[in-house]
């Protein structure tokens, strides 16, 4: 049972981070920044200083994944761009996307890395050569209501073997990896308000995917259908997917902590969906997988963008609006 989500350590920054990332096994944080910089951040550390990545972007980072080959990042310039870890320099750097990259994300092992952009296509990568594995189109540029659509969201299988992409409208397609062959597709319309009076505009979208640790569910995050489309004031919605059979299993929708699921992240043992993101204001809301009911929340400083885990499940950290924060969650027994 889940005890306590709670604060363990809160940064002050004075930037808009927008993406994040963690080495492995350690809580150096390297985050995307809205200066168009990545900086890094040891949350071990007994005095946590910002050490600056070298110059390489020209406009928000919104993508950075820690991979074998380094550390790669996106951003609105449609460049992904290979960093050294020990150095902090761009090694290597690829104009990748004819529009703004929205994610970039590695598989389980750091060998492959996804990049996708509002060109509606996902990119994968190997991670140490940087050589362009496959092009992966299946989304439509345009929405039903004739209006571009935005790829914002991607995951990889816990084995590393699958890659889900989600778009604006609530379609999501899985890939396999290897072969880049098209495996199925899901939708979640609920994710999509359409305003047809008053700003004839369209919002929402998926913005998060995950696997479950067995890979069975695919988690999907959101928006619920939004009152004021000139405001994120529609339920944070996330819905769970039996990803095989396409079919919908259950639809979580908070009212408390409104706007969008930026980030979900199930717990090693699949106990616990971790879900974050919010409008104004951020949330950290927990679900209990098994119950679906909701053990622990909390309100977080301004929009959390981005969300990580610790190996062992019973840390994650945030990335906000002039904010990193680790939280820790403790349970009645010795695993998270």
């Amino acid at each position: 049972m889940l005890n306590q989500l709670k604060t363990a350590k809160d940064l002050g920054t004075p930037g808009i981070f927008l993406s994040l990332t963690r080495i492995p096994l350690t809580e150096r944080l390297i985050v995307g920044s809205s200066d168009a910089k990545l900086y890094e951040y040891d949350f071990a550390a007994e005095k946590t200083e910002a050490l600056a990545y070298g110059e390489g972007h020209a406009s928000y980072v919104t993508g950075v994944a820690w991979t074998t080959g380094g550390i790669v990042s996106g951003a609105y310039d449609g460049k992904v761009i290979w960093w050294d870890m020990t150095t902090r320099q761009a090694i290597r750097t690829v104009d990748a996307h004819a529009k703004w990259v929205r994610r970039v994300h590695a598989s389980p092992d750091g060998k492959i890395v996804v990049s996708i952009a509002d060109d509606m296509l996902a990119k994968v990568w190997d991670a140490e050569s940087g050589k362009l594995l496959h092009t992966l189109g299946g989304h439509e540029p345009i929405t039903p209501h004739h209006y571009p659509s935005m790829l914002y969201a991607a995951a990889f299988s816990p084995d590393g073997k699958l890659l889900a992409t989600g778009d604006k409208v609530g379609h999501i397609v899985i890939w396999n990896v290897d072969t880049g062959a098209k495996v199925t597709t899901v939708e979640s319309p609920g994710m999509y308000t359409w305003d047809p009076k008053q700003r004839r505009h369209s919002i929402g979208g998926i913005r998060s995917l995950a696997f479950s640790r067995d890979g069975k569910t695919l988690a999907v995050g959101g928006v619920g259908n939004i009152g004021n489309i000139d405001h994120l004031d529609g339920p944070a919605r996330v819905e769970l997917f039996d990803w095989q059979a396409a079919k919908s299993l259950k639809v979580l929708e908070d009212n408390k902590f409104k706007g969008l699921v930026e980030q979900l992240w199930f717990s090693p043992n699949d106990q616990w969906l971790v879900t974050s993101g919010g409008d104004n204001n951020g949330f950290v809301t927990i679900y209990d997988v098994a119950t679906q009911q909701i053990p622990h929340q909390e309100k977080g400083h301004q929009h959390i963008h981005a969300m990580v885990g610790s190996e062992s499940g019973n840390k994650i950290f945030t990335a906000h609006h002039g904010r990193l924060i680790a939280w820790s969650l403790t349970t009645d027994s010795a695993t998270a």
